[in-house]
């Protein structure tokens, strides 16, 4: 194991250690891309350092957590859901691997849930009670037990079979029938590690003659023993369901119209028809439960969630009668599986609607189902996809000691406006010292920090810091780095808190020694947005480079400890979503400043918000808006767009009024014909009016014909001349 440990020791012992150490330093840089404090595939570096070897590739972000040795079947179906370039970590426990998530040294977990012979998996239930994390994922793995012996063993020769009482037990027809003697350990692959640790110690180590281990066929390839024969099990129906765990829930982030589950649990009154009532919850809105099951829960659970639950979301209607009574030996729990999203409108509804039945109800984790990925997790394979697969076998070398939690010290360069800022919080958690190149002794004197003058760097740079906060301007950050002296930032970490991820993550790669550990941080807030309280305010960060996990997970906890939305997100993703919304805003913000807007007595909502976005963006200096401007890569694009959005709201303008202008005049020269035709016919009738009695044949005009008789009437003959004095209807009187 460890080829390049193994190359660099022989050459040390011939004489030439240091040469050896210079090629495997030349070895690493190459694999890492110039980094030399990391070694690919997680091995750890030649020469011990007393800062532990990290456990992630270079350039990758993504590790999960395992319980069990390397080669267990947790570590298959890690490697089946999520790939071969992912950097897995065995745990002893279940619950070591829940703390390994919450405390950021992982970024994830897979533990199995239940088992299609074995059942339910309690003690992971009740850890997702205990622990905070939430299901982003689910995989099915089938277990298929292999037998495996040393290199050259012989099946007729094996004698003895090592491995997890319920493996043996899946495998006891195999095993009766060739004769083989069942020896239980604590675990499948830690059965085969066993078998060959024995064998490379040779004579000081136990007797391996005959002894074979049932472990997954991941487990020989680490362990460089042979698979004597697979699918040995007894019922080949034997399925485990894993549970992919994070720090954060995805729920909104499933796409509509996936396959989803949702995995909740609740607490129900002990009275007739309270389970019938909770179901029902589901039945009336046609949501499928794939699982239903009850499990006993311990007094001291219950009173940690009696204290929790309303932290956990908007408490049930039912939750102030949470109250412990040992009037029952056994208190219950019910947890479900829902063929839904929590995010859908039934299944809302159904929610809310057990939360008036039941006294606690909490979601544990809402998901694709089937293996799908979705979100960060999805992202970072990704990005891991130019990366060359890591061999379970390298990792298998790693280890790691969580050096023990302190009170932090933090020093803090730039102590201006924002870094007073962030330090009147911080010196709540931690001891803080700053230094400054202006005089903020004053300042710094009222929240009971010492500020060193610039010219006192080495003094600052000497003490025995955990943590250097840099927080000047992203203008001067490159050269306040490089100004830095690097034999002071070994074994430190240094944080960054620029609102451009990308360009300090590069800068700090590139000036900083490969022994400081790195952390890319943006608080998306300030003291104009966040004067009172940091709580919902969304904290986004990255590990680029950490060996010490307790230290960075102390440095996290103060945000948390303030309520803070914590993200976690790469640098380059960071930058693509918020460096555009972040350069408009303040575009926006300066632009509206040059208009001179000035607040009234009567000011609607939004030219009240229009006013607080002036304000909160000119309140930064314009060497921020500056900086936004050079990094942010669409910046010129972003104004151009700017102006012409306001030529095409001119343009539109224009348009409208030459509408209206037009209609306008087209309805007033419609008036003047309509009055005209009016004039016209009044004029007719008065003339009529003025002559009733005229003879048609005085008048000059033309005379209008008669009416025509109808055809079933014939006319009756008249006379050629009408008799004198006959009284006649004039053409006037038609008329009228």
């Amino acid at each position: 194991r460890g080829g390049i440990r193994e190359s660099a020791a022989a050459e040390a012992a011939d004489g030439g250690e240091q040469a050896a150490e210079s090629e495997v330093l030349a070895s690493l840089r190459q694999l890492s891309g110039g980094s030399t404090g990391l070694a690919m595939s997680g091995a750890v570096a030649v020469k011990p350092t007393p800062a532990p070897a990290p456990y992630h590739v270079p350039g990758a972000h993504l590790r999960i957590a395992f319980q069990g040795e390397p080669g267990a079947y947790s570590e298959k179906a890690c490697r089946e859901l999520l790939g071969d370039k992912i950097t897995t970590m065995g745990k002893q426990s279940f619950e070591d691997a829940f703390k390994a998530v919450a405390s950021r040294e992982v970024d994830y977990a897979l533990l199995p849930i239940e088992n299609s012979l074995g059942g339910s998996i309690h003690t992971v239930y009740d850890l997702l009670l205990r622990y905070n994390l939430h299901i982003v994922a689910e995989h099915t793995l089938h277990v298929q037990h292999c037998l495996l012996a040393p290199r050259g063993t012989k099946k007729k020769d094996i004698k003895r079979v090592m491995s997890h009482p319920q493996a043996l037990a899946q495998c006891d027809n195999y095993l009766r029938a060739h004769g083989m003697r069942p020896e239980p350990k604590y675990d499948t692959a830690g059965s085969a590690k066993h078998i060959q640790d024995q064998k490379d110690l040779g004579e000081e180590g136990e007797d391996m003659e005959g002894c074979a281990a049932i472990a997954s066929d991941l487990a020989g390839k680490i362990y460089n023993m042979d698979v004597v024969e697979a699918n040995i099990e007894d019922d080949d129906n034997n399925y485990t369901r894993f549970i992919l765990l994070s720090r954060a829930p995805y729920s909104n982030l499933i796409p509509p119209g996936t396959p989803s589950k949702t995995t909740m649990v609740f607490l129900i009154d002990h009275s007739p028809g309270a389970l019938y009532r909770a179901l029902a919850c589901f039945a009336l809105r046609d949501i499928d439960l794939s699982k239903c099951e009850s499990r006993p829960t311990s007094v001291q659970l219950l009173k940690a969630l009696q204290l929790n639950h309303k932290s956990d979301g908007a408490p049930s209607p039912k939750s102030d009668d949470l109250e412990l009574t040992h009037a029952s030996a056994f208190n219950y729990c019910f947890y479900l599986d829902l063929s839904a999203s929590e995010v859908d409108t039934r299944t809302q509804a159904a929610i809310y609607h057990l939360k008036e039945q039941s006294k606690f109800v909490r979601v544990l984790g809402s998901y694709p189902s089937e293996s799908r990925l979705v979100g960060p997790i999805q992202d970072s394979l990704k990005a891991l996809e130019h990366l060359p697969s890591v061999s379970a076998q390298s990792q298998a070398t790693a280890s790691y000691v969580e050096p023990p939690k302190r009170k932090l010290q933090i020093g803090i360069i730039g102590f201006g406006k924002f870094g007073q800022f962030l330090a009147r919080t911080l010196s709540k958690y931690a001891d803080i010292v700053a230094i400054d190149k202006d005089d903020q002794s004053t300042a710094a004197a009222a929240m009971g920090i010492h500020c060193y003058p610039l010219f006192q760097m080495s003094n600052f740079m000497q003490r025995q810091h955990d943590v250097i906060l840099v927080a000047t301007s992203v203008l001067s950050f490159e050269e306040v780095l490089r100004s830095l002296p690097p034999n002071d930032l070994r074994g430190k970490l240094l944080v960054d808190v620029l609102n451009v991820k990308g360009y300090a993550k590069q800068v700090m790669l590139d000036v900083l020694p490969a022994e400081c550990d790195l952390l890319c941080t943006h608080p998306m807030f300030g003291p104009e947005s966040a004067p009172v309280s940091w709580q919902s305010k969304p904290f986004v960060y990255e590990q680029v480079r950490v060996t010490d996990y307790s230290r960075m997970a102390d440095f996290l906890k103060m945000f948390e400890a303030e309520r803070c939305n914590m993200i976690e997100m790469d640098a380059e993703q960071h930058d693509k979503y918020a460096s555009k919304s972040q350069f408009m805003t303040h575009l926006v913000g300066r632009v509206l400043k040059e208009q001179k807007l000035e607040a009234t007595p009567i000011d609607t909502a939004g030219f009240g918000n229009l006013c607080k976005i002036t304000e909160l963006t000119t309140a930064d200096s314009f060497d921020l808006f500056y900086a936004l401007y050079k990094h942010t890569p669409s910046a010129n694009e972003q104004i151009a767009k700017l102006r012409e959005a306001v030529s095409q709201v001119e343009r539109q303008l224009a348009a409208k009024e030459a509408y209206l202008s037009a209609r306008d005049e087209m309805k007033e020269q419609e008036r003047h014909r309509m009055v005209g035709e009016l004039r016209s016919m009044l004029a007719q009738a008065e003339s009529l009016e003025a002559h009733p009695h005229s003879d048609s044949g005085s008048k000059s005009g033309p005379t209008p014909a008669p009416a025509a008789k109808p055809a079933a009437k014939p006319a009756a003959p008249k006379p050629a001349t009408k008799p004198a004095g006959e009284d006649t209807k004039g053409p006037s009187d038609s008329a009228k």
